[in-house]
């Protein structure tokens, strides 16, 4: 720690873990007085031309000086930090506040110059960009707004470092030295390069844990049966690629081999790089296990071990060791507590998990933090009766356990790359961070479906959950969601039900559903499960059951031939007869009929089918099956293709038809597809941020900054609100105080009827049903007599604190919400007033900023929307008003994150125009954004 002298405590917030480009991870930190003989180790382990570089002539080796000048810092104008991998150096950075002519200085002076030096073996990981991205944040909190550095011309990475960071920057050259100068306030491109870094770091951290070269269980039991033999033993009768070794400290002495695989006593031991290690000793013993992988240079841990954060407070704190243990020497955990990682991919073939069989290969990424919801899904996926069924497969998946480290977040930067994986499907109990979870969700949907289904939705998460907490309740979170591109179902079966839709047929064009089969009852309740999901169901075709292979095929070609259908649903029941067809000659004459028109989406409804579901689902094509021109029309189904070879070799195009045992479940995933299908639509057009010249944004934060000055936090009284939203052009309708019918009336008065009285208390606020408002009151008399019918009922107007208000058009009544939540980010809420919201829960939410196209839906997304636009012969109200109200509420919580709560209640919305009667703003100072700061790995 730092010395007395030092005018600023060590700041220990600075600490943080960063994934660097390789996908490993190091820590970085202050650099204190105590660093002086890692400062000289590291040093001596630069190269000379390296050093030539920093200090611009030969410097082979450090002064005590240098030493000195190098770890002792004040924190404020002199800060060094330090890149470290197993506690040592692997680089450093620093800078020295100076002033307009270059010399040391204090504050105010808002410039720095800044200086690097990275370890030639470290070089090209991308850890000076993840430095310069940390001391450009402490600068700013120090107040330094503009680094200076000097660099030679021949140093063409670091200039690539400053260059590429996306700071608003200018260049000069003079006396043989290049001089960059750039400002450190984040700009669009520089945020869009530090998530671009961001998003490249982490998929390549999943990606080495998910494609090792080699593998090493520690843990493996010397006795058949416990947890690490049996992933010793599922990772070898996988076929795993690579090269596995067992390993066990309690081996005799001389034992080279464990089920044929071959062992040792530790880690150290084995002679070779380890990419890989699953762990499966006591919790207790875990410690020395990860300094023995950190030691010999293993990237990654599966920790199945049990014992920590889901056993109480004792195993919490064993959890957080464990987590920074591991990234000291610069290994990601998944885990611990976790079911393990399975790869299907023939060019690595893992099953590093305590599943005995490995799942087909597929197209499916699937993330589960539960091992118990893992093992039902794989089951569901891999299975072929009962229920949905098929042979769609796995590509990769990902059992998180505690997910102390790795999380879904990590998981998703992984697979919107992977080229083998089509969908993902994801179990999540918990969202650390909403914010980028949102953020990667939308990107990664706008390429392939993202289907969630979230448990623990109505309590707390998992004890082994370390995550932030959230004020806003479920239905918010998934309306959030769904806004990013989630497709949000409420079960894991409704899960698997939309992932092997997706993952089998393409997108559907429109809502149009033509429903076909020997059904007409079948038929039917596919109709009406259309309607409910919101559908657009043609009438039911009935082939009767006489129905033939052919006749399927006829129908199935004619419906999706016609221009008018979107998506075909066929519904079958078994025949009883010498002609009825036979499971694999239907499933024949639909795959046929399918592959004809293969841009429409094909669903079948069976019922005690056995064999049609995986008829339909094997990828093999039309032609005849190898050792019969025609096989018999009842034969029993042959063995669907897919189970016996890899997905790759399925013939190309070829479509899986998904069958479903119960029609309401095919048509909600299909609903589900449609809905995914419009926001796809919609997405790739997402609208903008409207200017308005009239928002006067310098006078509102003038406003904000002398109101804040005030206090920490505060709720503004009314002319501070009206003042505050005029500048944003809200225009609220003073309502004025009236505490007794004398100053009433003469409010009124400078008002002008018709006026309206309302009882403000607590309980009576928004109540209309209650009595406490008077409307249309057009003179003083009328005036009188309800002021005296308020007091008569309710009580004295200290009680009631009656106010006066002009009248506004008529209209519809709505509230308009903003709020920050510290995990979610700001969040704009809509609704109907009164009982719709309230009650019903009729709210519809967007993230902030919002555009104008999201106002738009924002707008038609509440169940009672139809009120909005003449229902039953009513006046349409003026939705593009309440469209721009709310962008306009959207840029004002946007641009000033001190505004923390926005009410506007209510809002009528007439036919022209729209009158805002109530109005709260609730200010503070904005809690920290980590999205906007540099990148770091979560502090569990």
């Amino acid at each position: 720690m730092q010395t007395s002298p030092d005018r600023h405590e060590y700041p220990a917030h600075w600490e943080a873990d960063v994934v660097l480009r390789d996908g490993g991870t190091a820590r970085i930190r202050p650099i204190t007085v105590d660093d002086a003989d890692r400062l000289v180790s590291f040093y001596e382990q630069v190269s000379d031309e390296s050093k030539y570089y920093r200090f611009f002539a030969p410097y082979p080796r450090l002064s005590a000086k240098d030493v000195h000048r190098f770890t002792h810092h004040d924190f404020v104008d002199r800060v060094g930090l330090a890149a470290t991998v197993g506690g040592e150096f692997i680089a450093t950075v620093r800078y020295d506040r100076i002033g307009a002519d270059g010399t040391p200085a204090s504050a105010p002076a808002d410039e720095a110059e800044v200086a690097f030096l990275v370890q030639d073996a470290h070089q090209g990981r991308g850890v000076a960009s993840a430095l310069l991205e940390h001391i450009g944040a402490v600068a700013r909190e120090r107040g330094i707004r503009r680094f200076a550095a000097e660099v030679l011309p021949a140093n063409t990475k670091m200039i690539k470092v400053f260059t590429d960071a996306g700071y608003t920057q200018k260049r000069s050259f003079e006396d043989g030295v290049v001089r960059l100068e750039f400002d450190l306030e984040p700009t669009d491109r520089s945020l869009a390069v530090q998530y671009a870094r961001e998003h490249r770091a982490e998929a390549r951290s999943v990606q080495r844990l998910l494609a090792p070269g080699s593998v090493a269980v520690i843990g493996a039991g010397r006795t058949p049966g416990g947890v690490g033999r049996s992933v010793l033993g599922n990772i070898r009768d996988a076929g795993y690629s690579g090269r596995l070794y067992a390993v066990n400290k309690a081996l005799p002495e001389g034992q080279k081999e464990l089920d044929g695989v071959p062992a040792h006593r530790s880690v150290r031991d084995i002679d070779g790089p380890v990419d890989l290690a699953v762990v499966a000793v006591p919790a207790e013993y875990v410690p020395e296990v990860v300094t023995e992988c950190g030691e010999h240079g293993v990237q990654g841990l599966v920790v199945v071990s049990a014992g920590y954060a889901e056993s109480g407070p004792e195993g919490r704190e064993r959890q957080r060791a464990l987590v920074r243990h591991a990234r000291t020497y610069g290994m990601r955990i998944i885990g611990p507590n976790a079911f393990g990682i399975i790869n299907t991919s023939p060019r690595v073939r893992l099953n590093a998990s305590l599943a005995p069989e490995v799942p087909r290969p597929g197209r499916i990424g699937l993330f589960a933090q539960s091992g118990a919801i893992g093992i039902a899904l794989l089951s569901r996926l891999h299975r072929r009766g009962g229920g949905v069924t098929g042979v769609t497969g796995v590509s990769t998946f990902v059992s998180s356990g505690n997910r102390a480290d790795v999380s879904g977040n990590d998981v998703l930067q992984y697979w919107y790359e992977d080229p083998d994986t089509d969908v993902v499907l994801m179990y999540l109990e918990s969202i650390g961070n909403p914010r980028k979870f949102a953020r990667l969700a939308r990107r990664t949907a706008a390429a392939k479906p993202l289907v969630v289904v979230q448990g623990a939705r109505h309590g707390a998460a998992p004890q082994g959950h370390a995550v932030r907490a959230t004020r806003l309740p479920h239905a918010t979170v998934s309306a959030l969601l769904r806004q990013a591109g989630v497709i949000r179902v409420d079960t894991i079966t409704e899960l698997v039900d939309a992932g092997l839709l997706l993952a089998r047929q393409p997108l559907p064009a429109g809502p149009r559903v033509a429903i076909l089969g020997n059904s007409e009852s079948l038929g039917l309740l596919t109709y009406d499960a259309c309607l409910a999901e919101g559908l657009r169901p043609h009438p039911p075709q009935d082939l009767t059951t006489a129905a033939s292979a052919a006749d399927f095929h006829a129908a199935l070609s004619r419906a999706l031939a016609d221009d008018r259908c979107d998506a075909v649903v066929v519904t079958a029941i078994p025949a009883v007869g010498e002609g009825s067809v036979g499971d694999a000659a239907l499933a024949q004459a639909l795959r046929s009929a399918s592959a004809a028109a293969p841009g429409k989406p094909v669903l079948v409804v069976h019922v005690e089918l056995g064999g049609l579901a995986a008829a339909l689902s094997a990828a093999a094509s039309t032609a005849p099956q190898a050792g019969s021109d025609n096989p018999p029309q009842n034969a029993p189904s042959p063995a669907p293709v897919a189970e016996h070879l890899p997905a790759a070799e399925a013939p190309e195009g070829a479509h899986l038809i998904p069958a479903y045992p119960a029609a309401e479940r095919a048509v909600r995933a299909l609903g589900q597809a449609v809905a995914y299908a419009h926001w796809r639509r919609d997405a790739a057009e997402p609208g903008k941020v409207p200017e308005y010249e009239d928002i006067n944004e310098r006078g509102a934060a003038v406003l904000i900054d002398g109101l804040l000055a005030r206090g920490q936090g505060l709720t503004l009284g009314t002319d501070e609100t009206c003042d505050l939203l005029g500048h944003y052009g809200v225009q609220v309708h003073r309502a004025l105080p009236a505490p007794t019918p004398d100053v009433a009336a003469e409010a009124a008065r400078s008002l002008g009827y018709p006026v309206a009285l309302k009882a403000t208390a607590p309980h009576l606020r928004h109540r209309a049903d209650l009595g406490g408002v008077r409307l249309d009151l057009a003179d003083e008399e009328q005036l009188r007599r309800s002021y005296a019918e308020l007091t008569e009922l309710f009580g004295a107007p200290e009680e009631l604190r009656p106010v006066v208000q002009r009248m506004a058009p008529r209209g519809v009544d709505v509230v308009v919400r903003a709020v920050i939540d510290p995990a979610a980010g700001a969040v704009l809420s809509f609704g109907l007033a009164g009982a719709a919201s309230q009650l019903l829960g009729d709210t519809a939410h967007r993230l902030i900023p919002v555009t104008d196209r999201e106002a738009t839906s924002l707008v038609r997304s509440i169940r009672t929307a139809p009120l909005l636009f003449g229902w039953r012969g009513s006046a349409p109200a003026d939705t593009r008003a309440l469209e721009e109200l709310l962008l306009r509420v959207s840029r004002l919580v946007d641009d000033h994150p001190e505004v923390v709560a926005v009410t506007l209640e209510p809002v009528v919305v007439a036919s022209h125009g729209l009158s805002v009667l109530g109005a709260s703003v609730r200010l503070a100072h904005p809690p920290a954004r980590d999205d906007l700061g540099p990148r770091t790995l979560p502090a569990y």
